[in-house]
Parts: structure tokens; C-alpha cells; sequence
């Protein structure tokens, strides 16, 4: 699960950066005002790229998700780029999750399997 979520983070890092420039062009906001927001979230993208596993995680990142939509009020075209990172945060836990599942499993039965009959056996 921690790669696929952290890919996704890492690309939303960009996206953020990319709408904070966007962003600028608007009147109705002040430029340290823009940057603050979008350094904000873009260090907390990176920085939850290693709270993944941790309890919390997957929250703060469903937090980030619906912060991005949100940002749609400003960038509009955000509201679409929200909905297709939340669409792959969502595939990224779902399936993540999914391999960390067989992951363990195959690990398991490799483990069971040598203590038993290890290729020393013979």
C-alpha cells in the first residue's frame, strides 16, 4: 500500500505546486497568501508519504483529497483534478491494501513451507 499511496501523494505534490502558480494570476489573492496554502500542502503530501502504515494516515490523506476538490473555488479546474486524485487515493489504498494481503500470504506459506522441508531435508 505504501508505494502505490505514496506515488499518488508525490503526484499530487506537483498538482498542488502547479495550482499555487495558477493561483497567482487571480486579483482576489495575495501571493503569500497562495503560497502559504499550497506549501502547506504540498509538504504535508510529502510528509505523508512515510505516515502511511502509521494510524491516521490514510486519513490525513483522505483530509488532502478533500482539501484539493475544495480548491476548486479558487482554480476550477481543481474540482476535476480533486476528483481523479481522490479516485486514485481511493484504487491506491483499496489495492494496496489488497497486495499487502497476498504479500503476506505468500510470505506465509514460503515460511511453512521450509520448516518443514527446507533443502537441507535430504
Amino acid at each position: 500500500m505504501r508505494t502505490l499511496c505514496s506515488s499518488t501523494l508525490i503526484g499530487e505534490f506537483f498538482v498542488i505546486g502547479f495550482a499555487g502558480l495558477v493561483a497567482m494570476k487571480d486579483d482576489g489573492l495575495s501571493t503569500s497568501t497562495v503560497w502559504w496554502v499550497c506549501g502547506v500542502a504540498m509538504v504535508l503530501s510529502v510528509l505523508l508519504c512515510g505516515m502511511i502504515t502509521r494510524p491516521g494516515g490514510v486519513q490525513l490523506g483522505w483530509a488532502l483529497q478533500i482539501g484539493l476538490i475544495l480548491s476548486g473555488f479558487f482554480v476550477p479546474v481543481m474540482f476535476f483534478l480533486g476528483a481523479v486524485f481522490a479516485v486514485l487515493w481511493w484504487c491506491s489504498v483499496h489495492y494496496g491494501r489488497k497486495v499487502d494481503e497476498i504479500k503476506a500470504r505468500w510470505a506465509a506459506s514460503n515460511t511453512a513451507g521450509q520448516g518443514s522441508a527446507g533443502p537441507d531435508a535430504a
